[in-house]
Order: C-alpha cells, then sequence, then structure tokens
C-alpha cells in the first residue's frame, strides 16, 4: 500500500502563481516566458484586467528542481520588472466526477451584497462555484447602474436537479434577479 505522505511523482510539482501590473502592462509574457525557461509547463491559466490593473493566475507544473528553479526565477522578476506577485505549492485539482457543471447568468440592477448573497446561496446548498465573473456597468438606455455574473457550477450528481432550479429562481425573484440556471454545453 502505498504512503500517503510520500513525495508526489518528481515530474508534477505544482506551483501556483498570482502577478499583477498596472494596465496596459501585462504579466503573462513575462510570467509565461520564466515558466518556460525553468523548465515547468504552463498547466492552467486566467488574465483579467480589474480596475487599473491587470492580473495573471498561472498553474505551473515540473520536476522538484525546475519548480524551484522557478521560484528563484520570480523573486528576480518581481525585483527587476516591478511586478506584484505572490506564488506558493501546491497540488493537481483533484477529479470530481459527481459535479455536474451548469452555468449561472445573473443580471440585476446593481446594490450591494448581491455577489455575497449569490455565494451564500450556493454555499448552503453543498454546490461548488468554480468560475466566477462578475462586473458592474450602466445600462446604454437608461444610464441605471447594473451588475452582472456569469459563474460555473459543480452540481453533486445527487442533487434533483428541477428542484435546485425551482429553489434558486425563487432566491432570485425575491431578489429582483433575472438569472438562468442551465447545463454547460461544451
Amino acid at each position: 500500500m502505498a504512503d500517503p505522505q510520500q513525495r508526489p511523482n518528481t515530474n508534477e510539482n505544482y506551483l501556483l502563481i498570482s502577478a499583477f501590473s498596472t494596465h496596459p502592462e501585462s504579466p503573462l509574457l513575462a510570467l509565461s516566458r520564466r515558466i518556460a525557461d525553468s523548465g515547468c509547463n504552463l498547466v492552467d491559466a486566467r488574465l483579467s484586467t480589474v480596475g487599473r490593473d491587470v492580473s495573471a493566475l498561472a498553474l505551473a507544473m515540473g520536476s522538484w528542481d525546475a519548480v524551484a528553479k522557478l521560484e528563484s526565477g520570480l523573486g528576480r522578476l518581481e525585483r527587476e520588472d516591478g511586478m506584484r506577485l505572490v506564488w506558493y505549492r501546491t497540488g493537481p485539482k483533484p477529479m470530481q466526477s459527481n459535479l455536474l457543471p451548469y452555468m449561472v447568468e445573473v443580471i440585476a440592477a446593481d446594490k450591494p451584497g448581491i455577489l455575497y448573497q449569490l455565494a451564500d446561496f450556493f454555499d448552503r446548498q453543498g454546490i461548488t462555484i468554480e468560475n466566477l465573473h462578475s462586473s458592474r456597468y450602466r445600462a446604454m438606455q437608461t444610464g441605471a447602474d447594473m451588475f452582472s455574473a456569469q459563474l460555473t457550477v459543480g452540481i453533486p450528481a445527487s442533487m434533483h436537479i428541477a428542484a435546485l432550479r425551482d429553489d434558486f429562481l425563487e432566491f432570485c425573484d425575491h431578489l429582483n434577479l433575472d438569472a438562468i440556471l442551465d447545463p454547460m454545453k461544451f
């Protein structure tokens, strides 16, 4: 029987990196170059402009020594390029074949706490939020402040989808949110 405390496979060491810079400078090019130069592979990445800043979130994988080389290179990148970086060792995302991927879209007049209430609803149901994008904008026709969110959620396969959809739509009606909950189409 394998010891659960043993070191991971020598080529499966993971480093999660958050990088921030001011728009229009993007941290993606410098970060992906450091990952490649260290001998690591870029497994997953996200890039987003939020406010006046650009953020990149990257998951690098490689041998133990390649990840150590990357960590050293990130320190230099932070000092030399003036980027803000945060990184730490992590592991791969566990497989969750019991979760069904669903898309949630919400649009409403903006008011404080909408995102918290959405997150709280799903948390109370035991549903994980896998991906989220939310923003605030002004409606073109009226100038009203609007809230928009797109979420990917993982719904346990044992959950009754029709009952969940009814509960979710009732929750949204109570908060005056226009929303949909549909299966993810790949």
